[in-house]
């Protein structure tokens, strides 16, 4: 049942949680409107994953949801058709008033959302708006100015445009948030509470939390601000996919970058993502690599969202090799068919490490997960093998997979320009601590030596 503008009354509670039993169903056996069938045809999805088929029935009798799903799982089609059939069922505010608002963490999940909303679409009437940082407010203005049925948005710049009255979200009737956990981690619940209390009341609006993970912290607040949701955790068996090769070498920090270089010299990927912790560092790379004539860019946190989304359209049209990026590019990024990850530096949050080797093997494609752990950062890799619940398979690097590195005086202070070779000049002698991997040359966690690169051969 259902009215206008409200959301749509839920009629029957009793759904469980975490219904292994239930049998596949198709598409077609939910009540979608009859033009998000046609555009879920139209797409070519067939079979609801775990949590479509959990939440979907939920969902179209207008219940809250909390959601615990890794990326991956069609949970962006979850919400995304779940507000298109609504749409389809209400009518549009007299002001143009958006029915919808999707809270993402970061640009680049913004506009993904945004890319895969315009595709499920279809012929549905619904006016799409995206907003984010990074860019002019001009043009995200023009498309308030028209009308927008669904919202999608970071927190920083809906706040901005709320505050100067070009957006408003007292018709609102569902609201999503996205990569809960994420939007935790930066900080930004201040600014979603402050959004939320500017919606309708919880009991007059539908709510839909999601999260790769739920913690305590995030699952109190996502109490707070739901009625009655319907939880659903979907848990792999495997919490990486199954076609990621992984691999860690344990090496010197002096000696990473020449042993990036074997490693990409000998891969055959196509399309190579590199992780780095720091935006600096990612520069750093980036540069080098081109001096070393790779098709290589980076993409950090404070680029111009212009300059950042011509370089991952590059990246797909295989104009750039490789792609080199702080974690800023570990969730929302979709490329398809890359296939080589590197984590140069191991990163700090184990969950991170999940969501970074996820950019491969996707859609049932292979790939390959290369991680790097030098002295500073191998700290982090007991907490990693935790998370994931097993070690990640670790290897003695072959003296012939070190490659000269033409830039090894080069620091993250001193950057090479492009073009410039090895004309550029130093700002330091770089790591002088010798071959050591830790703290007088322990082993690392659980054991393992970690490589101390002294009296390593140079070819």
């Amino acid at each position: 049942m259902q009215n206008d503008q409200g959301p749509i009354i839920n009629d029957n509670p009793e759904e469980q949680e975490n219904d292994d039993s239930q049998e596949q169903r198709s598409f077609e056996s939910f009540d979608f409107h009859p033009l998000v069938q046609k555009s879920i045809a139209a797409v070519g999805f067939t079979e609801p994953t775990p949590v479509q088929q959990k939440s979907f029935d939920a969902l179209l009798r207008g219940r809250d949801l909390m959601a615990q799903s890794q990326t991956g799982t069609g949970k962006t089609a979850t919400f995304l058709l779940t507000i298109l059939d609504r749409v389809c069922r209400t009518k549009r505010p007299a002001d143009g008033s958006p029915r919808a608002l999707i809270l993402a963490p970061t640009r680049e999940l913004a506009l993904q959302i945004g890319k895969e909303c315009r595709l499920y679409r279809g012929k549905i009437d619904a006016r799409i708006a995206v907003l984010y940082g990074g860019e002019r407010y001009l043009k995200q203005e023009q498309e308030l100015e028209r009308g927008s049925d669904i919202v999608i948005g970071t927190p920083g710049r809906l706040m901005d445009f709320k505050y100067q009255g070009k957006v408003k979200f007292d018709k609102l009737q569902i609201v999503v948030i996205d990569e809960a956990d994420r939007l935790l981690d930066m900080g930004f619940w201040p600014d979603i509470k402050k959004i939320l209390l500017m919606t309708p009341p919880v009991d007059q609006r539908q709510t839909l939390v999601f999260s790769a993970t739920l913690g305590d912290e995030a699952r109190g607040i996502a109490y707070l601000h739901t009625n009655d949701p319907l939880v659903v955790e979907v848990r792999p068996e495997n919490i990486t996919a199954d076609g990621i090769q992984e691999v860690l070498y344990h090496v010197g920090s002096h000696e990473k970058f020449s042993l990036l270089l074997g490693v990409l010299r000998r891969s055959q990927a196509k399309r190579v993502l590199i992780f780095t912790n720091m935006k600096n560092m990612a520069v750093l790379v980036s540069r080098k690599l081109e001096g070393h004539g790779f098709r290589a860019h980076a993409i950090i946190g404070d680029m111009r969202q212009s300059k950042r989304m011509a370089a991952l359209e590059d990246f797909r049209a295989g104009k750039i090799q490789i792609l080199v990026a702080s974690d800023v590019a570990s969730r929302g990024l979709h490329v398809e068919d890359i296939g080589l990850i590197v984590n140069y530096d191991l990163p700090q949050d184990p969950e991170n490490y999940v969501h970074r080797i996820g950019r491969t093997a996707r859609m049932e494609h292979t790939g390959v997960a290369v991680s790097l752990a030098c002295e500073r950062f191998i700290y982090s890799l007991e907490a990693i093998e935790k998370y994931i619940d097993r070690p990640i398979p670790a290897q003695v690097p072959e003296e012939e997979l070190f490659e000269t590195d033409r830039f090894s005086h080069m620091t993250v202070e001193r950057a090479p320009r492009r073009g410039d070779g090895n004309r550029s000049r130093s700002g330091g002698g770089g790591d002088r601590r010798g071959g050591r991997s830790g703290p007088g040359g322990r082993s690392g966690p659980g054991g393992r030596p970690r490589s101390s690169g002294q009296g390593r051969r140079r070819r």
